[in-house]
């Protein structure tokens, strides 16, 4: 899934060296994200628990999140999700729940995706577009059982997301539809990485086997009733977000970490971010905004084949046009195997002329190389296509590369 900008809490390498990335403290990115903390910012109902555990906490979207722990680097908690689990803390991001008889005519009026196809209890990532086609955020639906819609959105963007869906049904109340939004306030975690199948498998009463990649369910959690269950996450890896009642949220993840079937341990948002970039998934804020549509954003398969055919969605002429014609530029990857990582705003030059620019980038600590996502001129996006990236007044060699860049592990349907 999908977030709001990351910009000014990345790692502030100075050398592409994954020796030196390897060197950095935590504290080199906590003060770096510390310097835009507010006296206002929200926090979590799992806020003391995180600085119990040695969590850095920092001001990210409005929220105190943890940024890393005082156990591990950044890259060693990434590898670790890698290799074997961590726990994310995601209860900032936005839960809701349409429920009515055209809960799907209204969500399908906001969204891109086509809801109305999909089976019980599964879900899908879609976007909420403007007039323009551009996207207000990214956001997973899921169609339950239940007789409602699970949706998960942005912290970043939760303010606008709520406003908008509020306005949406205001007006579809107006014309007669039988349509009520209700806002959780469950707390949220992501459970990610190689052995949480194995690991979650001893606490919960339902067969994870037969739980897919973005299949959903209400189950029993470490003994905790009324868990919702979704196979899903913004790692790459397999994994589940689960959202859990209210005030046991303590005793599902002291369970986890004690686990006995794999090394279980707590991540931050430092590596959050490292994995999503690898995995090629979009930050809202930095790969995607309101001036980004889903075809420029490389996200064309987010657009339903019935949805195409209707183009009853925001937007729709702008994004139909481009389906057509090509739109002047496009979301890419970029490896760059020296000099410093690119950051956000580093232009991307193609025989001496700036073609685009970098929206993400980060040394990555699987590959140990630099990745970077760019949105750059159509013409130039083949893949294989060499580039110059200009970081910082110097310009290191780069190449279009194909995203992911490292392979993703969900748990498919076969």
């Amino acid at each position: 899934m999908l977030r709001t900008s990351l910009a000014k809490m990345k790692l502030a390498a100075t050398s592409a060296s994954m020796n030196q990335f390897m060197r950095l403290k935590p504290s080199v990115l906590t003060i770096q994200a510390n310097r835009c903390a507010s006296s206002d910012a929200q926090k979590t109902s799992l806020y003391d628990y995180h600085v119990e555990k040695g969590g850095k906490m920092v001001d990210f979207a409005g929220w105190l999140m943890p940024v890393v722990y005082s156990s591990d680097t950044i890259i060693q908690s990434h590898l670790h999700t890698r290799q074997s689990c961590s726990i994310f803390d995601v209860s900032h991001m936005l839960q809701t729940k349409v429920h009515g008889k055209h809960s799907v005519d209204y969500l399908e009026s906001l969204v891109v995706g086509d809801i109305e196809g999909l089976a019980d209890d599964t879900g899908t990532l879609t976007v909420f577009t403007n007039q323009q086609g551009g996207i207000c955020d990214d956001l997973i639906a899921n169609k339950t059982s239940d007789g409602y819609i699970y949706v998960v959105s942005n912290a970043g963007c939760r303010d606008g997301d709520l406003a908008l869906m509020k306005r949406k049904l205001e007006e579809c109340k107006s014309k007669g539809l039988d349509v009520e939004l209700e806002v959780l306030t469950n707390p949220l975690v992501a459970v990610q990485g190689p052995l949480m199948s194995k690991v979650l498998q001893a606490g919960v009463d339902v067969d994870l086997s037969q739980l897919y990649f973005m299949n959903t369910t209400m189950a029993s959690v470490f003994g905790v009733e009324g868990c919702r269950i979704t196979r899903c996450g913004y790692t790459g890896e397999d994994g589940v977000e689960i959202s859990i009642p209210e005030g046991k949220e303590h005793h599902i993840i002291d369970c986890l970490l004690a686990s006995k079937e794999g090394s279980v341990k707590l991540a931050g948002l430092g590596a959050r971010d490292s994995l999503r970039l690898e995995a090629g998934l979009c930050l809202y804020g930095n790969d995607i905004d309101e001036t980004t549509t889903p075809v420029e954003a490389a996200l064309t398969w987010l657009i339903g084949k019935r949805r195409r055919q209707d183009g009853n969605f925001p937007g729709s002429d702008v994004i139909l046009q481009q389906l057509k014609e090509k739109p002047a530029r496009k979301r890419v990857g970029i490896i760059t195997e020296s000099g410093p990582p690119p950051r956000a705003g580093s232009k991307v030059i193609v025989d001496e002329k700036e073609v685009g620019k970098i929206t993400s980038g980060v040394p990555s600590p699987s590959l140990k190389k630099n990745i970077a996502m760019a949105y750059i001129q159509t013409h130039c996006s083949k893949l294989g296509t060499e580039v110059m990236v200009e970081t910082r007044n110097k310009l290191s060699k780069g190449v279009i590369s194909r995203m992911p860049f490292v392979p993703s592990n969900y748990y498919l349907k076969k």
